[in-house]
């Protein structure tokens, strides 16, 4: 799937994994290709209005930031590695970018390991395991940390060996505002800068006129 060589370089999306605690990051995942669609879906956070049992008050008031689901389609193809002889692609196909999105799901052999031997000794109450913060990439303006909700993988096309080397990823991810994660938190903190990007952009928003609407005023 090569482009013309006169296109302009394009920006890559993608996710990278980071240590909750110190912020280190663990891996970056690139998306061979950028999806042709991003859907984006706002819940917002409101109080109750009277006619739901709730104050006539808080009819206007917001409780938070709004809940922000995502939804893409990702393709990866091992279409141009082979043409170029990778010897990874060759042998095991796109098993690689599959197992590296795969895992942001799974919990370390390591944690399940250590889980075990702790149920193993006795433990009463074990926490659960505790796992990377995503940060879903799509340009400099979205830097947004997220849970992943759903992940579903179509395999189109194997090798003689029946490696994947065609697949279709399909990610579903929940914005994690700064209820979520506080404001302290490195995640809440990327959210703050995620939030104050939209409101910057507002501002260069051209707002218009009473007139184009039709109205002289507000009755």
């Amino acid at each position: 799937m090569t482009t013309f060589p006169g296109s302009p370089p394009v920006l890559k999306g993608g996710i990278v994994l980071i240590d909750p605690e110190s912020s280190a990051i663990q891996r970056v995942i690139v998306l061979q290709y950028n999806p042709d669609t991003l859907s984006r879906t706002l819940q917002p956070k409101t109080l109750q209005t009277a006619s739901e049992g709730g104050d006539r008050s808080d009819a206007m008031r917001l409780k938070g930031p709004p809940v922000e689901t995502l939804k893409l389609d990702a393709e990866i193809d091992a279409t141009d590695q082979l043409e170029r002889g990778d010897s990874s692609a060759g042998q095991v196909g796109i098993h690689p970018q599959l197992a590296a999105l795969e895992l942001i799901v799974y919990p370390t052999s390591a944690q399940l390991q250590a889980t075990n031997a702790l149920a193993q000794s006795g433990t009463l109450e074990i926490a659960p395991m505790q796992a990377p913060l995503a940060l879903f990439i799509w340009s400099k303006n979205r830097v947004l940390p997220v849970r992943i909700t759903d992940f579903s993988i179509t395999e189109e096309a194997f090798d003689p060996s029946l490696n994947p080397i065609r697949a279709k990823v399909s990610l579903g991810m929940r914005v994690l505002s700064i209820d979520d994660l506080g404001f302290d938190a490195k995640g809440g903190s990327l959210f703050m800068v995620y939030q104050q990007q939209k409101e910057a952009l507002a501002a260069l928003s051209q707002s218009g006129s009473l007139a184009t609407l039709g109205l002289g005023g507000i009755p």
